[in-house]
């Protein structure tokens, strides 16, 4: 797959999540196994969203009032993630 199928896989992912028919675990495992995305990407988009990934992980853990990160926040920063990476990749591919 290259980066583009993998960008869009993850945003259908997304959105999958956002409607609960995909699960935090196999989302995040999903995001890991995008490696051609993660590598036509400057190495800071891989540490925001390995960031975002473990943000999203430990909020799945805890109730939204006990947890100190709020999952609808976290969702849309991923969202915003891929919508920057599609910018960067829309520049940087012909």
């Amino acid at each position: 797959m290259t980066a583009r199928d993998q960008l869009t896989s993850l945003t259908t992912a997304l959105q999958q999540l956002r409607s609960d028919a995909l699960g935090i675990p196999a989302f995040s495992r999903l995001a890991q196994s995008q490696t051609a995305l993660q590598a036509a990407l400057p190495a800071r988009y891989a540490e925001v969203l390995q960031q975002l990934l473990d943000r999203l992980e430990s909020s799945a853990l805890f109730s939204e009032e006990s947890c100190s990160f709020s999952q609808k926040e976290l969702l849309d920063s991923l969202q915003l993630w891929l919508d920057k990476a599609q910018t960067l990749l829309d520049k940087t591919s012909p």
